[in-house]
């Protein structure tokens, strides 16, 4: 908000322009707005003709995309963004990226910094303009190794004078015994060392604003409440955000009115014990969770909404999280109306972006119990997989043959749900005590339904990304022992006794989901010759969803070499 953080920001400028190290580090505890910061400073920088903001990139764990929290797609971003504006950059970064047919974000990350930023920044040697790249919550990052190995490449980075960084993160001890700690050779600014005074008056015309930006007909507070809210935020503008929009979520004077009092009272009275975060979101969820509005099955609803949002891989919307909670829009959006303050709801059922506002408040549920991981992966998992049996069929990208190239745009028939339970089943099942317990679901999933899967993964252009979940599904069941004769967890452990075996008891299999000329083609599925042995006579059995298979023999040997299924050749 304008007038906020002033002094903050007047440093970083300062320092961009002025001083010779190459690194600011912005450290602070949870809520305190380092995140606010950063985007502010974005675009102070983008709008400064004297700078150059080559790119930005803002980790996250509430926003369920995972690759906001995968060390190895921070520079590999930022290059692409540096290259959109500099076509200097771009051809040097191209010539960079050619032998490894653009295989960067596969690499480790210290074998990143070198082509993908370091060698083609020589390209700019001729720019007057500070180069600054801002890479923000460093301590949302998912492998700490990585990380560090991150921090570590970027201090070590022999780049121009001109060429900056902007980290943000909280003081978690991996980061603070990082390189980025070493106060000689980085800029250091530590929040929670700024004068309280100073945060307090910030916050106060943080909340006075945002008071006085949605006028009533009647003043429905005084100036002493704004203080009194600003001196129990202790320096939290995470405190004040959801203070501010539990009260200004209702319309009438005196509705916000007693609001404002009831928030004020409830903080007053459980902070000493507490602390002020939790003490603000104890307030929050007793209020959401009030006996006399609300039925115990509604409160086990929102519970297990708020732990698949928590423990989703991707950004969902609205209906796509309806579908695989087996919800209809409406109700997922009654469940969550008293938690507007913690939880964002796109107006938009269908745009992605139903998260939590704040990664904290992830952090206490957890903590205090109040939600359990295994709650949502279990509610995910069993979602998925219901979601497969029941919108699966053949031809889902409605193809007119197994030969005709994938659209380039997502089919109709592939919403949001079934995208997700496709791509994600595997890891929620990973993610459970007992993955064994579903058994019988997995079996009856993909029993009719395994090439329909395929078909689906092949369209969306994952094929490598579908191999990973074979093997991730395989590498768990082997953990929880053969309990049942369920043919299809043989078929991920690789047991050649389980009919689906054959389709994946080989390495070869894998590799051709991998192969990047049939993965062009959304219904054309070939099995290599290991598969072509003892067992092959199974396939029909185990997957009645083939409609025709032929067998293709090599000239010199005689043995059979591939088998090819065609959706528009069927006899």
């Amino acid at each position: 908000m304008p007038g906020t953080r002033v002094n903050v920001l007047a440093k970083f400028m300062s320092w961009v322009k002025e001083d010779p190290k190459a690194i600011f580090w912005l450290a602070g505890m949870a809520g305190t707005g380092k995140t606010s910061i950063a985007l502010t400073l974005c675009r102070m920088l983008e709008q400064d003709p004297d700078v150059l903001l080559g790119g930005a990139f803002f980790c996250s764990r509430t926003g369920s995309v995972e690759a906001r929290t995968d060390v190895r797609c921070i520079l590999p971003t930022l290059a692409g963004l540096l290259a959109d504006q500099s076509p200097k950059f771009a051809a040097e970064l191209a010539r960079e990226m050619q032998p490894t047919s653009g295989a960067a974000v596969r690499k480790p990350v210290s074998d990143q910094i070198g082509p993908l930023l370091q060698r083609p920044l020589a390209a700019l040697a001729s720019e007057t303009r500070a180069i600054v790249f801002v890479i923000d919550a460093l301590d949302e990052c998912s492998s700490e190794s990585d990380l560090v190995e991150l921090i570590t490449a970027i201090a070590a980075c022999e780049c121009a004078p001109n060429v900056k960084f902007i980290l943000t993160s909280r003081p978690e001890t991996h980061i603070n015994i990082s390189p980025i700690s070493n106060s000689d050779q980085n800029s250091i600014l530590r929040l929670h060392t700024i004068e309280t005074g100073e945060v307090i008056d910030d916050i106060r015309l943080y909340i006075g604003n945002s008071f006085t930006k949605r006028p009533l007909a009647k003043v429905w507070y005084e100036e002493a409440d704004v203080d009194r809210l600003a001196s129990l935020s202790e320096g939290l503008f995470i405190f004040a955000s959801t203070i501010v929009s539990y009260v200004l979520k209702v319309k009438s004077v005196n509705g916000r009115a007693s609001r404002l009092q009831t928030a004020v009272s409830a903080v007053q009275s459980s902070k000493v014990a507490l602390g002020t975060l939790d003490a603000m979101y104890d307030f929050v969820l007793t209020r959401a969770s009030d006996a006399a509005e609300i039925e115990p099955q509604e409160l086990e609803a929102t519970l297990r909404v708020v732990a698949s949002i928590l423990t989703a891989r991707t950004s969902l919307s609205v209906s796509a999280l309806a579908d695989l909670l087996g919800l209809e829009v409406d109700e997922l959006r009654e469940s969550l109306a008293r938690l507007h303050a913690v939880v964002h709801v796109p107006d938009d059922a269908d745009q992605p972006g139903l998260r939590t506002l704040h990664a904290s408040f992830g952090d206490y549920l957890i903590a205090r119990d109040r939600i359990s991981p295994s709650l949502g992966n279990e509610t995910l998992a069993h979602g998925c997989l219901r979601v497969i049996r029941e919108r699966l069929h053949f031809n889902i990208s409605d193809s007119r043959s197994s030969y005709e190239p994938n659209a380039a745009a997502r089919p109709d028939g592939i919403p949001l749900s079934l995208e997700y339970a496709c791509m994600q089943w595997s890891y929620h099942i990973v993610c459970l005590s007992e993955p064994s317990s579903l058994d019988h679901d997995i079996n009856e999933t993909f029993r009719s339904r395994f090439l329909f899967w395929l078909e689906v993964v092949s369209v969306l252009g994952q094929v490598s990304h579908g191999a990973g979940i074979l093997h991730l599904a395989a590498s768990t069941v082997r953990k929880a022992a053969y309990l049942t004769n369920c043919s299809c967890l043989w078929m991920f452990t690789g047991t050649a006794r389980g009919s689906l075996s054959v389709l994946s008891r080989r390495p070869c299999f894998c590799g051709i989901l991998s192969n990047s000329n049939r993965a062009k083609c959304p219904a054309h599925i070939s099995i290599g010759t290991s598969l072509c042995g003892k067992g092959f006579d199974h396939i029909s059995d185990i997957c009645p969803s083939v409609h025709w298979i032929s067998v293709r023999r090599n000239v010199w040997n005689r043995s059979p070499r591939w088998t090819t299924y065609h959706d528009s050749l069927r006899p």
